[in-house]
C-alpha cells in the first residue's frame, strides 16, 4: 500500500453524503413484475432483437445481437416470457424513448446453460475478447464504452499499467465502495484478466482515503496477487476522472486530443472488472450491477444489486421512498448527473446511482449574478482552463475563440460552478457552446459533402461530354479514312468517283426498290388489260440507272 505521489490539480472538497448508503450490505430485492430491457445500453450501435413476443427466455439468454465492432449484445436478466417489444422511456439525457424488450419473470431464475473458464491464462487474447464481447460487458463507470471494443481498439499499443479506478469521488455515490468491501476478489481477478489480455506489467488500484473498509478488504487479499499495488489518494473532487486518476497515480499526462492509453495506461472501472470476472471465470453475461439508492427522499438509503431492466420506481420502493417529498430524481451524482423525467425508467449498464432528492438536499439555486472576476473558477479547474474567458466567449457566441481556449478539454465536472460566488451555471454555458460548435461542424461537414458531390457530378458530366466528343471525332476520322480509301481504290481501276460510296449505295438501294415497285405495277396492268408502254419505259430507265450505280460501286 502506497500513497499517491502526485496531487490533483485544482479540484474541490465536497460534502460526501456517502455514509447513509453504506450502513447496510448490498441488497438483493425480489424480482420486479416486469423487466424493461433497452437494446442500447452503451455508446455505440443498438442491438437487433432476436426474440419475439410470446417467446420464453432463460436467464442469460441473448435477446439482442450486435454485429458491429462498436456494440455489445443484450441478454435476458431472468427467465420468463417476452410480452412486448416496443419503445419505452430510458436512461438518457435526451429523454427520448428507445426500443426495449419487456419480460415478465416467472420467478424460477432458470439459467441458460453456461460454463466458465478454469484457466483464463491459457486462452488467447482473441478468445478472451470474444468472450467479453459475447457477455455484453460495457463500461460501468463512465460513458459506457463497450469493453471488448475498448480493449481491442488499443490492443497494439504497448500498455504497461492497468489502473482499477476506485476513486468514486462524486458525492452520494457508493456502489464501487460497497462492491470492493464485499467482492474485492472478483475485482482483482477481473483486473488480472485485463492485464493478461494487454500484457501489462503492473496493476494499480487507485482509491481515495475516505473508504477505509474497502481499503481493508483489498489489503486482506492483495498479497496473493503479483504485480498489483494499492495506491491511496486524498479525497478531492474530481480525482476519479480518468485523466486525473492517471496523473495522480502515475504522474503521466494524457494528450489533450488522445487517451490515457497513449501514455501506456488502461483505466478500468471497479464494476467493469467484476463483470469481466463473472463473464470469464463463471461464464455469466452482464445481467446486473450495484446501484446506490440515496437522498433524503428515501427512508433507507442502500446499495442494491439490480437486474438490468428493473424500473427505478421498484428500487425506490424497496428503499422506502417518500415520493411526495421527492423534488428531483437525479441519475448519477449531483455534479455530473442529470434529472430524470419520472421513476419508471429502467436500470441499464451505466446506472450507478439514483438520488431521491428533496428541497433540503438541493435547494433551488440562487439567481445568477454578474461575474466579479474573482478567479476562483480558474483555481479549481482540474484541466487548468480559464472558465471566466470561456464564459464570455459562450455568451457572446465567439465559439472560435472558445475553441482556441481549449473548450473541448473541459470535462464538465462542475467544480467551477460550485465555487462561483455569483452562482453562474458555468457548465451549462459550456455545454451550450459545445453543442453549437458541434452543430456548426455538422453543418460544415454536410456542406462539404454536398460540395464534393456537386464537384463529382460536374466532373462526371465533363467526362461524359469529353467521351461523347471523342466518339464523334473517332466516327468522323473513320468516315474520312474510309472515303479516302474508296477514292484510292477508284483511282486504281480508272474510275473517278462522282459521289461518296455511301451515297452511291443508298441510291442503288433506292433504284432497286423503285424497280421492284414498277415491275409490280406492270404485272397488275397486264392482268387488267391496260396499256403498259409507259410502265415498260420506266422499267427500262430504272434498270439502266441501277446498272450504272452498280458499275460505280464495283
Amino acid at each position: 500500500m502506497t500513497q499517491a505521489a502526485y496531487q490533483l490539480i485544482g479540484g474541490v472538497h465536497l460534502p460526501e453524503h456517502k455514509q447513509s448508503s453504506t450502513t447496510l450490505a448490498i441488497q438483493s430485492p425480489a424480482l420486479p413484475p416486469r423487466l424493461i430491457i433497452p437494446l442500447l445500453q452503451h455508446i455505440g450501435d443498438e442491438g437487433q432483437a432476436i426474440v419475439k413476443v410470446g417467446d420464453y427466455v432463460y436467464k442469460g439468454q441473448k435477446i439482442a445481437e450486435v454485429k458491429s465492432w462498436l456494440g455489445a449484445p443484450v441478454h435476458a436478466s431472468t427467465s420468463g416470457m417476452v410480452v412486448d417489444i416496443g419503445f419505452y422511456p430510458v436512461d438518457h439525457p435526451s429523454q427520448l424513448d428507445a426500443l426495449c424488450v419487456v419480460i415478465e419473470p416467472d420467478g424460477k431464475e432458470q439459467w441458460q446453460v453456461h460454463a466458465g473458464v478454469a484457466d483464463y491464462s491459457a486462452l488467447s487474447t482473441e478468445h478472451l475478447l470474444k468472450l467479453i464481447k459475447e457477455a455484453g460487458i460495457a463500461g460501468m463507470g463512465g460513458a459506457g464504452f463497450p469493453t471488448s471494443s475498448k480493449l481491442d481498439f488499443k490492443i497494439h499499443t504497448p500498455i504497461d499499467t492497468i489502473i482499477v479506478n476506485a476513486m468514486e469521488c462524486e458525492p452520494y455515490i457508493s456502489c464501487d465502495d460497497m462492491l470492493l468491501r464485499e467482492r474485492a476478489n472478483d475485482v482483482l481477478i477481473g483486473a488480472k484478466i485485463v492485464q493478461h489480455i494487454l500484457q501489462a506489467t503492473r496493476i494499480i488500484i487507485g482509491i481515495e482515503d475516505n473508504k477505509p473498509q474497502a481499503i481493508a478488504a483489498i489489503n486482506t487479499i492483495i498479497s496473493g496477487y503479483s504485480q498489483t499495488e494499492l495506491c491511496i489518494a486524498p479525497s478531492k473532487y474530481p480525482s476519479g476522472a480518468a485523466r486525473q486518476t492517471v496523473y495522480i497515480l502515475t504522474g503521466r499526462e494524457a494528450p489533450a486530443d488522445g487517451r490515457t492509453t497513449d501514455v501506456g495506461v488502461f483505466c478500468l472501472n471497479v464494476a467493469t472488472a467484476a463483470a469481466i470476472y463473472r463473464a470469464i471465470v463463471l461464464g455469466e453475461p452482464s445481467l446486473s450491477r450495484i446501484v446506490t439508492i440515496t437522498g433524503l427522499g428515501v427512508n433507507t438509503p442502500m446499495n442494491i444489486e439490480a437486474l438490468f431492466g428493473t424500473p427505478i420506481r421498484y428500487l425506490l420502493n424497496h428503499a422506502q421512498a417518500q415520493f411526495e417529498q421527492i423534488s428531483r430524481l437525479i441519475m448519477g451524482g449531483p455534479m455530473m448527473g442529470y434529472t430524470l423525467p419520472h421513476a419508471d425508467i429502467p436500470v441499464i449498464k451505466t446506472t450507478n446511482c439514483i438520488i431521491a432528492a428533496t428541497e433540503q438536499d438541493f435547494p433551488p439555486p440562487p439567481p445568477e449574478m454578474p461575474c466579479i472576476r474573482c478567479g476562483d473558477c480558474a483555481d479549481v479547474c482540474p484541466v487548468q482552463l480559464l472558465p471566466q474567458q470561456l464564459l464570455w466567449f459562450a455568451k457572446s457566441k465567439e465559439f472560435d475563440k472558445a475553441q482556441q481556449h481549449h473548450l473541448d478539454d473541459c470535462i464538465e465536472c462542475g467544480a467551477c460552478a460550485y465555487v462561483c460566488p455569483s452562482h453562474i451555471p458555468l457548465v451549462q454555458y459550456y455545454r451550450y457552446a459545445k453543442g453549437e460548435i458541434k452543430q456548426k461542424q455538422q453543418e460544415a461537414e454536410k456542406a462539404e459533402r454536398a460540395r464534393l458531390r456537386f464537384e463529382a457530378h460536374k466532373t462526371r458530366l465533363a467526362q461524359e461530354e469529353a467521351e461523347k466528343e471523342a466518339r464523334r471525332k473517332a466516327r468522323e476520322e473513320a468516315a474520312a479514312k474510309a472515303k479516302e480509301e474508296a477514292a484510292k481504290q477508284s483511282t486504281l481501276v480508272g474510275i473517278t468517283p462522282t459521289a461518296d460510296s455511301k451515297s452511291v449505295m443508298i441510291a442503288a438501294a433506292t433504284a432497286r426498290s423503285n424497280l421492284k415497285k414498277a415491275e409490280k405495277r406492270l404485272l397488275a396492268a397486264q392482268q387488267a388489260g391496260e396499256d403498259c408502254s409507259s410502265i415498260e419505259h420506266e422499267i427500262i430507265k430504272l434498270k439502266a440507272e441501277l446498272d450504272k450505280l452498280q458499275t460505280g460501286l464495283s
